[in-house]
C-alpha cells in the first residue's frame, strides 16, 4: 500500500486523562445510552496487561492496523511500537478507530523499546518460525501470572538484531501444511487470541475506572467544553 494514500494515517495513541476518573464519569456517563454505558463498561472490564503485542518496524500500514484491531478486539490493552521507515502509520479502513481504545506507546528505536519492555515486567519473546515456543505455552505462563510481550518484526528484515539481542526466548507459530510461513498480522491475531483466551484480566479497579473515563471521553462529542462547563469552579 503506498504511504501517501488518503487512507493511511498517522498513529500517535491516545492521551493520557487529565482529569480525575471519577470527575469525568460523573459527569459524563449520563450523556450515552446505558447501552454504550454497559458496553465501556464491559469493554474495560474485559481488558488484560498479561499479554502487549511489540511492533518492531513494521513497514506496510495495513499490516500494523489490522495487529491494532486484533489487539483492540482481544482485549489488549497495550501496545508497543518501533516506527517503521515510513513512521508509524496505519489504514482507517482496516484499523476502524481500534487505535484509540488502545495505550499506545511510540519509542525511538529497538533498543529503547525492548529495554521498556523488560522494564516493566514483561518477558520478552520474539517471533520467529524455529522459536522454542508456542503460543499455547506462553498462554500457560500469563496464566500462571506471568506477563508476556509478543515481538513482530519488519516484514523483510524481520526481528531487529537489537530486540533479539534483548529477548527472554522466541516462539514459532505451528504449522502443519505445506505453507512455511505465514504474514505478520495472521501470526500477531493467532497469537493474541490464544494468550488472551487465558490471560487475567485488570487487577486493579481504579486501572479498569480510568479506562471507563477515557473510553466516555472519547464517546461524547467535544468531551472536553463538556466537562469545563460541568467542572467549572469545582
Amino acid at each position: 500500500m503506498r504511504h501517501d494514500s488518503t487512507d493511511v494515517i498517522e498513529i500517535t495513541g491516545p492521551p493520557e486523562l487529565t482529569r480525575p476518573a471519577s470527575d469525568v464519569i460523573r459527569v459524563l456517563s449520563g450523556m450515552i445510552t446505558p447501552t454504550r454505558l454497559g458496553r465501556i463498561e464491559a469493554a474495560a472490564r474485559g481488558r488484560t496487561l498479561g499479554v502487549v503485542p511489540v511492533l518492531d518496524g513494521l513497514s506496510d500500514p495495513h499490516n500494523a492496523s489490522a495487529i491494532l484491531r486484533s489487539s483492540e478486539a482481544f482485549g489488549v490493552q497495550a501496545v508497543h511500537l518501533v516506527p517503521g521507515p515510513h513512521g508509524f502509520r496505519a489504514t482507517r479502513s482496516v484499523e476502524k478507530g481500534s487505535s484509540r481504545w488502545l495505550d499506545i506507546q511510540l519509542h525511538a528505536d529497538s533498543a529503547t523499546c525492548a529495554d521498556a519492555v523488560v522494564a516493566a515486567g514483561y518477558q520478552l519473546f520474539i517471533a520467529v518460525m524455529d522459536g522454542d515456543e508456542t503460543p499455547e505455552l506462553l498462554a500457560d505462563r500469563v496464566a500462571s501470572g506471568e506477563r508476556v510481550a509478543v515481538a513482530f518484526g519488519n516484514e523483510r528484515e524481520g526481528i531487529s538484531d537489537a530486540m533479539r539481542a534483548r529477548a527472554t526466548g522466541s516462539y514459532r507459530v505451528p504449522m502443519r501444511g505445506f505453507v512455511e510461513s505465514l504474514n505478520v498480522s495472521v501470526a500477531a491475531a493467532t497469537t493474541l487470541y490464544t494468550i488472551t483466551a487465558r490471560a487475567p484480566r485488570l487487577a486493579s479497579e481504579a486501572e479498569v475506572q480510568r479506562l471507563i473515563a477515557r473510553y466516555l471521553m472519547h464517546s461524547v462529542h467535544d468531551a472536553e467544553s463538556v466537562l469545563d462547563l460541568h467542572l467549572e469552579g469545582g
